[in-house]
């Protein structure tokens, strides 16, 4: 009876499947030991100032929001997944030492200018992979199963930098060091992994101009930009987090705590979407994220704040998975790298966007008006993914 349950529940997935999402697992354990100490490294270790710290993240999130487009258009026109993922999380292994390695702000700049390249530029091949790897009406789970492995690597990815760190007492700059090795375990899970042939019905209509995507797809990379522009960096929420009194190992805690329901949310998630429509699960994402913002507008009590942020953890494993399964319902076969890297160019613009009007609101006129902010922006979110978008099923 439980093994029926568990093959009904896990039914439809791949070898490959579980690669990928190992392969998320360890690249996000790899990019997340870094999270907790690239600020501290750069403004005690390099004297940086707060300006530059901005300056480089930034930039390196920039890289990575325009490449993921680009190397999806790049992947559908070669009609090659595997290889550009292959190189992208090799660039992104090799580049976490060279941050280590630095000796002036500059160098950091660079080495994570490299690292966000390699991110972006697998993400768009490795999610066609992952959509290719089962049968449509299992796309949701397989999408899920990578959230879980994401996630989850970036659940652990900060409690073992803090490990490192306080209990065996290393050197900062070895964090950067050691992080090369679950990004080359990355790599390896994707070596591994066997690309489906494309049908040659496909590869004789390639043809990757913007201009081939159906109008369903682009009224929901709109959807997504109205409710992203809102949708500001989790840092605002950390240091909401601190400013109303947690301490900096409690709000560590929260963080893990947030990236842990957020893994445990994304196999569900995809699950749940592949039954019923994807509409109806990403709805409740967005009205989660509004309900959050909500809280953390109205309430300075750090006990409601962490339940909060806890289960925001809900939003996030619900969006990263269902988000990108329905960006790929609306596009054929041979768009779907070019879809799924537009649409996270899309979510990755918009949400710097919302970080630079945030940091304003943050600075000029009061915290709670960056929660108001993003809220507002949800609830029209909501609003147009009900009004604009069709309740596809697969």
């Amino acid at each position: 009876m439980a093994r029926s349950i568990v093959q009904r529940y896990f039914g439809g997935l791949s070898r490959n499947t579980f690669l990928l999402a190992f392969a998320s697992l360890f690249a996000d354990i790899s990019t997340e030991m870094l999270y907790p100490v690239l600020p501290i490294f750069l403004t005690q270790t390099l004297n940086a100032s707060g300006s530059i710290v901005g300056l480089v993240e930034g930039v390196a999130q920039a890289t990575q929001n325009i490449v993921q487009g680009f190397s999806g258009a790049l992947s559908d026109k070669l009609q090659k997944r595997k290889p550009i993922a292959l190189v992208g999380y090799l660039l992104a292994a090799i580049a976490k030492p060279l941050i280590g390695l630095s000796t002036v702000w500059q160098g950091v700049l660079g080495a994570r200018i490299l690292d966000r390249f390699g991110a972006g530029s697998r993400s768009a091949p490795r999610d066609a992979l992952i959509a290719s790897s089962v049968d449509e009406p299992n796309r949701g789970r397989a999408f899920g199963l990578e959230g879980v492995g994401d996630n989850a690597g970036a659940f652990l990815g900060p409690l073992l930098a803090v490990f490192l760190i306080f209990s065996l007492q290393l050197d900062i700059r070895y964090i950067f060091y050691l992080a090369f090795f679950p990004g080359l375990l990355a790599f390896l899970m994707v070596l591994f992994v066997k690309e489906r042939p494309m049908r040659v019905d496909a590869k004789s209509k390639i043809d990757v101009s913007l201009g081939k995507f159906p109008r369903d797809y682009w009224q929901y990379l709109l959807v997504t930009a109205l409710f992203g522009i809102g949708n500001s960096s989790n840092s605002f929420l950390i240091l909401q987090t601190k400013d109303i009194g947690a301490s900096l190992e409690t709000t560590i805690l929260i963080y893990a705590a947030f990236n842990l329901v957020a893994a445990v949310a994304s196999y569900p998630a995809g699950f749940f979407s592949d039954k019923w429509s994807r509409k109806s699960v990403l709805l409740l994402s967005f009205i989660i994220f509004l309900l959050t913002y909500l809280g953390f507008a109205l309430t300075r009590n750090v006990i409601v704040i962490a339940v909060l942020f806890i289960f925001y953890g809900l939003y996030q494993g619900i969006f990263r998975t269902v988000g990108k399964a329905f960006a790929t319902d609306f596009v054929p076969e041979h768009l779907r790298a070019s879809g799924v890297g537009w649409y996270n160019t899309t979510v990755g613009l918009a949400g710097l966007v919302a970080s630079i009007v945030a940091g304003l609101l943050w600075d000029d006129i009061g915290h709670w008006a960056v929660f108001l902010y993003g809220a507002a922006f949800a609830g029209a979110g909501c609003i147009a993914l009900a009004v604009l978008i069709p309740a596809r099923r697969v």
